[in-house]
């Protein structure tokens, strides 16, 4: 391919119907299902839409990989918080189980704050969800980690502000 050649842009009907098969079958060795393989290569290509950028034809395999690597990614970690909140669940009497809206709504929430702290290092993640979720005081997350109750607070506060700049600041 000349450098002219890798710098054109191509359509987005033909990116699509060139590499639409190749996306599916990869996915599809990636997830083991057919059904959400199709689903997340759909979604690989809305993400190209929606990016509203042009497509140069240098390595566009490589592009629409990293954007369904993204995809699938987000997929595991959703299907992992799903399992872990019907395994909760199971825990509870039936007669306490919430209705299906509400298990939607909560799995939402759970995936929401999920995508909040992914960008934590993972030492300031644990002890915030120690914290705030297991109901320990700064004090027992501390000896749980094996850090001072002051880096314990540090972390705990640096998550919240972290959490709190995702969800009020606007991108500048």
């Amino acid at each position: 391919m000349s450098p002219h050649e890798a710098d054109s842009i191509v359509p987005f009907e033909v990116l699509y119907g060139s590499h639409h098969g190749w996306l599916n079958g990869w996915l599809r060795r990636s997830v083991g299902c057919s059904q959400q393989a199709a689903d997340l290569a759909q979604d690989t290509f809305v993400r190209l839409l929606v990016r509203n950028q042009p497509i140069t034809a240098r390595a566009p395999r490589a592009l629409l990989a990293r954007i369904a690597r993204g995809l699938v990614i987000d997929h595991w970690r959703r299907d992992a918080l799903e399992r872990a909140y019907l395994e909760a669940l199971a825990q509870l009497p039936e007669a306490s189980h919430p209705s299906p809206e509400v298990r939607h709504e909560a799995l939402q929430c759970l995936e929401r704050i999920a995508q909040m702290l992914e960008g934590l290092k993972p030492a300031v993640r644990e002890a915030f969800l120690l914290y705030q979720l297991g109901g320990l005081t700064h004090a027992q997350v501390a000896a749980q980690l094996g850090l001072s109750s002051r880096t314990v607070e540090r972390h705990v506060a640096n998550a919240l502000l972290h959490c709190y700049r995702l969800c009020f600041e606007t991108p500048t």
